[in-house]
């Protein structure tokens, strides 16, 4: 059993090709290579995409939760890998599937990002997802991550 290592936002720049406005992971809690991670996304009236998404009312758009859970996720292939990224060595993001969005995710709410390794299969790895704020659950998805193939 491999220990769980928590990274802050140096070693999830080293991991993530994102950057602002789309870095989406500011800290990671705990990632057991091979098993699981837990990040977290602190959410502030500052994003961007609030001006737009509802002036009167803002909410995190349901699509940047996806992506935020995708990030995390890619980091548990990274460090699950034992790579960090470069022109050579990218995962995809190449499906999805059952997302749900249980309530909308507002400033000031800080999003708990999980992901939990499913399988490996033909190169293609599954993992199921799950955005909390507190210990309410308001986002999941199944998801499937795939490296670069090779040129």
């Amino acid at each position: 059993m491999t220990e769980p290592v928590d990274l802050d936002i140096q070693a999830i720049l080293e991991r993530l090709p994102h950057r602002y406005p789309f870095l989406l992971v500011d800290r990671v809690l705990e990632c057991r290579p091979g098993e699981s991670i837990r990040a977290l996304k602190n959410v502030t009236y500052n994003e961007p995409y609030f001006q737009g998404h509802f002036p009167s009312r803002p909410v995190m758009p349901g699509v940047i939760i996806i992506e935020a859970l995708a990030q995390a996720a890619g980091i548990l292939c990274f460090v699950t890998a034992g790579v960090i990224p470069d022109a050579e060595t990218r995962f995809y993001f190449v499906g999805i599937d059952k997302a749900r969005f249980r309530r909308p995710v507002v400033p000031g709410d800080q999003l708990v990002l999980t992901a939990q390794f499913e399988r490996a299969l033909k190169g293609i790895w599954k993992v199921s997802t799950a955005a909390f704020v507190g210990d309410q659950e308001v986002a999941h998805a199944e998801m499937m991550v795939a490296p670069e193939a090779s040129k």
